[in-house]
C-alpha cells in the first residue's frame, strides 16, 4: 500500500472513530436534557433524520451540523468533539462548560453537575432557587428517589400533598416518581444539592 493510501485509510479510520463516539456523546446529551429527536432537531435546525444516523454512526456530519447540535445542547464543540470512551478519567468542566436549566418562573437554576454517562440512573444538581422561586416537576420513572441536602438557605418540599421544610445541613429524601415541588419561602436565596436516583432505589 501507497504511503499516500495508507494515510488515506488511517484518515477513514479516525474519523469513523471520532464519528462514533459523537453519536453517543450526541445521544448522551440529548437524553440528559430528556429530549426527543424531534424537540432536537426543532432547537438545533438539524434535520430529524441526520441526527438519527449521527446517534447511528451512519453519516459524517460536518462541522456546521456539529455546532447547531452543540449550540441547542449548551455544550461547547470542542467538549462535544473531545467526549470519548478513552478520554483520561480526570475531567474538568468549566463554569461555561456545565449545562443549566431554568424553572419555569426563572427563580431556580439547576446546573448539571452530573456524569453524563450516568444520566440514565443517577443525575446530580447544583440548586439555586431566589426568594420566591419554585421548581414544579413531573414525576419520574417508578421508584425513583430524590435526595436534596441544603447548604445554605431553606427550602420547602412538596410531594403528594406532604410538605417538609428543610434547614442548613439538613437532607430530606422522597420520591419523586409523582409531582414534587421544592419552593423557596424564604428572603434569601437558597441553596442545595440535589441528587436523583432513577433505578437504584428500593421501596416498600
Amino acid at each position: 500500500m501507497a504511503a499516500k493510501e495508507r494515510v488515506g485509510t488511517y484518515l477513514e479510520t479516525g474519523a469513523h472513530a471520532m464519528t462514533g463516539q459523537l453519536g453517543k456523546t450526541i445521544q448522551r446529551l440529548r437524553k440528559a436534557y430528556n429530549l426527543s429527536l424531534s424537540e432536537l432537531a426543532e432547537q438545533s435546525g438539524v434535520a430529524k433524520s441526520i441526527i438519527s444516523q449521527i446517534e447511528r454512526n451512519e453519516t459524517n456530519p460536518t462541522l456546521a451540523t456539529v455546532w447547531r447540535l452543540s449550540q441547542a445542547l449548551d455544550m461547547s464543540v470542542e467538549r462535544v468533539l473531545a467526549s470519548s470512551d478513552d478520554a483520561p478519567f480526570v475531567e474538568k468542566l468549566t463554569r461555561a462548560d456545565t449545562p443549566i436549566l431554568f424553572s419555569e418562573d426563572g427563580l431556580c437554576r439547576l446546573s448539571i453537575i452530573g456524569w453524563i454517562k450516568t444520566v440514565e440512573w443517577l443525575q446530580y444538581y447544583d440548586f439555586l432557587a431566589e426568594p420566591g422561586g419554585e421548581l414544579d416537576s413531573d414525576g419520574h420513572q417508578r421508584g425513583a428517589i430524590e435526595c436534596l441536602t441544603v447548604i445554605s438557605g431553606t427550602l420547602e418540599v412538596e410531594v403528594g400533598g406532604v410538605v417538609e421544610t428543610v434547614k442548613d445541613g439538613e437532607t430530606v429524601r422522597y420520591r419523586c416518581d409523582r409531582q414534587h415541588i421544592i419552593r423557596n419561602r424564604g428572603k434569601e436565596p437558597a441553596h442545595a444539592l440535589m441528587v436523583c436516583l432513577l433505578k437504584a432505589a428500593v421501596l416498600d
